[in-house]
C-alpha cells in the first residue's frame, strides 16, 4: 500500500513538470535554466550531498530540508535527472556570486583574436607594395593577425618562387611588430601566409579590451 502510494506521487510529480514544460512551450515563455532549491524542489526523496562534497545518501526530501535548515544552508537540486535526483547543501547565494566573479575574470583574460586579410599579386609594384605593408603594420599594431593571400593568374602560376620571395620580404619588413606564425605555403591558385603580432601588442590589445569591459561595467552601475 505505501509503495503503492509512493508511485502514484511520483506519476502526479512527472505530470506536474510536463505540465508545466507545455505552459511554458504554449505561452512563449523560457524554462528557468535555474536549478531549484529548497522548497521547489518537489520530490519524495533526493539523493543528498553535503556541503564538502560527502555522500550522505538518499533522503526523504523533508529530512533533506531539515538539514539544510539547520546548517543555515540551501537544499540545492544539482542533478534533476538523475532517479532519484541529486541534491547539495551549499550556501546557493554564495555559490552564485562566485560563479559570476570567476566568469568575470575568465572574460577579461581572454583575448578576442581577430585574423584580417590581405591580398597581393606576385608582381606587385612598388606603391602599391607600400600600401598594403601599411595596411599589414597597422593591423599588427593593433593586435591582430594577418593573413597574407598571393593570388596566381594564368602564367604566374608557374613561378611561385615570386610569390614566395615577395611573402618573405613582406615578413622582414614588419618583423619588428611580428612574425610568421604560418610559414607560406601554396593553396591551389594562391599562396598564404599568416603574420601574428609580438606579445606585446596583444598585451596592448587586452588592456584596450579590459578598460572598455571595466568601463561599460561602471557605466552600467551609475545608471
Amino acid at each position: 500500500m505505501r509503495t503503492g502510494g509512493l508511485c502514484a506521487l511520483r506519476r502526479a510529480l512527472l505530470r506536474e513538470r510536463v505540465r508545466e514544460h507545455v505552459l511554458a512551450a504554449f505561452f512563449g515563455g523560457s524554462i528557468s535554466a535555474e536549478p531549484r532549491i529548497n522548497d521547489r524542489i518537489r520530490v519524495p526523496e533526493v539523493r543528498l550531498v553535503g556541503p564538502n562534497g560527502e555522500q550522505v545518501g538518499i533522503v526523504a526530501i523533508g529530512v533533506a530540508l531539515q538539514m539544510a535548515q539547520e546548517s543555515d544552508l540551501d537544499l540545492v537540486e544539482v542533478a534533476p535527472m538523475a532517479r532519484p535526483p541529486v541534491a547539495k547543501l551549499m550556501d546557493y547565494g554564495k555559490f552564485k556570486y562566485e560563479a559570476a566573479q570567476k566568469a568575470r575574470e575568465s572574460r577579461k583574460n581572454q583575448v578576442l583574436t581577430v585574423i584580417k586579410e590581405m591580398k597581393l599579386r606576385p608582381k606587385i609594384d612598388p606603391h602599391d607594395y607600400e600600401t598594403k605593408k601599411g595596411h599589414v603594420v597597422r593591423f599588427l599594431k593593433q593586435g591582430d593577425k594577418v593573413k597574407i593571400t598571393i593570388m596566381f593568374r594564368g602564367r604566374e602560376q608557374s613561378r611561385p618562387e615570386l610569390g614566395f620571395r615577395l611573402l618573405q620580404r613582406l615578413g622582414e619588413d614588419v618583423q619588428e611588430l611580428g612574425f610568421v606564425e604560418s610559414a607560406p605555403k601554396q593553396d591551389g591558385r594562391n599562396m598564404i601566409m599568416v603574420l601574428a603580432p609580438h606579445k606585446n601588442a596583444a598585451d596592448l590589445k587586452k588592456a584596450a579590451q579590459d578598460k572598455q569591459t571595466d568601463g561599460g561595467t561602471a557605466a552600467g552601475d551609475e545608471s
